[in-house]
């Protein structure tokens, strides 16, 4: 019998004891992850991005610089209030109170990135949230998930477990798989509208 999802209290009390209780603003580790997903990204410019699980906004300000609008959310209320306080200065960046998968917004993206998400969610839910997920990605859009890889008691799974669950998914193409000691970065593109393989990107800018 697998385990189930990670539940809400426990996420209540994390952002209970502290406004942001993993350091993500603090830590050099976190800052340099950060810095690596946004520098992972193939496209120079996006339209449209989503990123669930939030947290406290510190990933959403540098994917600001590189997307026209990004529409952020978390579960846990006082997150969601913290990380609008700190992208209160950019325009482009909507943060929402949402319930995932329960909740899930309209319209399609060109960018959805999963950031240290996955691994709290049971096997069903994870199918689920990776199910509309792809369907949520535009033809050729971008997915990235990053994941810290040391097992801990919270977490379902590990970086290299959500990387061999995303690689099960239909109509994504793997671009670049970063793995560390300590996480796994992953881009996937979504198949073209006819079911091939979108172009990298040096074939983008002619160089092949």
């Amino acid at each position: 019998m697998s385990r189930p999802s990670t539940p809400a209290a426990y996420f209540d009390a994390m952002y209970g004891s502290a406004e942001d209780p993993w350091s993500l603003t603090e830590r050099w580790y976190e800052r340099r992850k950060y810095d690596l997903t946004v520098a992972a990204l193939p496209l120079p410019r996006y339209r449209r991005a989503f990123e669930p699980g939030c947290s406290v906004g510190e990933l959403t300000r540098r994917l600001a610089d590189r997307c026209d609008t990004v529409l952020a959310c978390d579960r846990v209320e006082s997150a969601v209030e913290t990380a609008r306080r700190r992208t209160a200065a950019l325009p482009n960046v909507s943060v929402h109170h949402m319930l995932l998968p329960e909740e899930w917004p309209e319209g399609s993206f060109d960018l959805i990135v999963l950031s240290e998400l996955l691994y709290y969610l049971d096997e069903l839910t994870l199918g689920t949230v990776l199910e509309r997920t792809v369907s949520s990605l535009e033809p050729e859009g971008t997915l990235v998930t990053v994941h810290w890889n040391h097992p801990v008691e919270e977490h379902l799974t590990t970086g290299a477990g959500i990387a061999r669950r995303v690689a099960d998914r239909p109509g994504l193409v793997l671009l670049a798989d970063h793995r560390e000691e300590d996480f796994v970065l992953q881009v996937h593109r979504r198949t073209t509208a006819n079911g091939g393989r979108p172009a990298g990107v040096a074939a983008r800018e002619g160089l092949v």
